[in-house]
């Protein structure tokens, strides 16, 4: 699990959570005969107030896994969003349907407002990009390294080795050396360097796939070997490499 892949809407989500939790421990109602929590029905507790924790904990786990994981053919994290909206739309009718002789307490209120800011985060996180952004921010590196050289600290940067350079330009990554009286393809049009993303970005393969083929995860440092179109040719830890769509705010190293 990488936490370095949560975002700003998850970090709401997780706030939201703890407000919740601790709302079911406060008085439902406030009067001075009838001193309940949500813990006094079991309902309440567990299937209402805990069922929203509950869908948090599934957005944020989904989150954190390399690949989305899926239970009856389910994303995690779409049941998880389904938790919190229906937490927040059940406590909703909870709070305008009290009888007339009481009033509504602070585990009532609170719970409402905690349920409904982890619905709506959850909701609007894949849709508004100030949400997207790391939760937690990547590691800024040192000083640029050549080309396929291993930064000094750099988390996650792939263990490759430093490549040899012919005429001042660095070599394609893991490549041959060009032989003299050769010219490099990449002289002078672009030049590798590191990066790392701000959010969880698909990677698709070379030609053209719609389907990804892996997802490259903020905190990792990867490696834009060139340019294709408006998007970088990528080369992850492992060797794969693929294309990267949707170069906005990423951070070079």
């Amino acid at each position: 699990m990488n936490i370095r892949s949560l975002t700003r809407g998850d970090g709401v989500v997780i706030g939201a959570a703890v407000l919740l939790f601790i709302a079911s421990f406060l008085r439902l109602y406030d009067t001075d005969f009838v001193k309940t929590t949500a813990w006094d029905g079991l309902g309440t507790g567990l299937g209402l107030y805990m069922g929203g924790v509950i869908g948090a904990a599934l957005i944020v786990v989904n989150r954190c896994l390399p690949q989305p994981r899926k239970v009856a053919g389910l994303d995690l994290g779409t049941v998880g969003t389904a938790f919190s909206v229906l937490a927040a739309w059940i406590l909703f009718w909870n709070l305008v349907d009290i009888p007339g002789s009481v009033d509504a307490g602070a585990g009532l209120i609170l719970g409402f407002i905690a349920a409904l800011l982890m619905a709506a985060a959850a909701v609007a996180t894949p849709l508004v990009p100030a949400l997207q952004g790391a939760l937690i921010p990547a590691p800024k590196p040192g000083a640029p390294q050549p080309y396929g050289a291993q930064p000094a600290g750099g988390y996650g940067y792939p263990g490759a080795q430093p490549q040899p350079s012919y005429g001042g330009q660095p070599q394609p990554f893991g490549g041959a050396q060009p032989q003299q009286g050769q010219q490099n393809p990449s002289a002078g049009t672009f030049s590798p360097f590191w990066f790392a993303v701000p959010a969880p970005r698909p990677l698709f393969a070379e030609d053209g796939s719609p389907a990804p083929i892996a997802e490259l995860s903020p905190g990792v440092w990867y490696l834009a070997v060139e340019q294709r179109g408006q998007g970088l040719l990528t080369e992850m830890q492992d060797g794969r490499r693929g294309v990267l769509q949707d170069t906005s705010n990423i951070q070079r190293g």
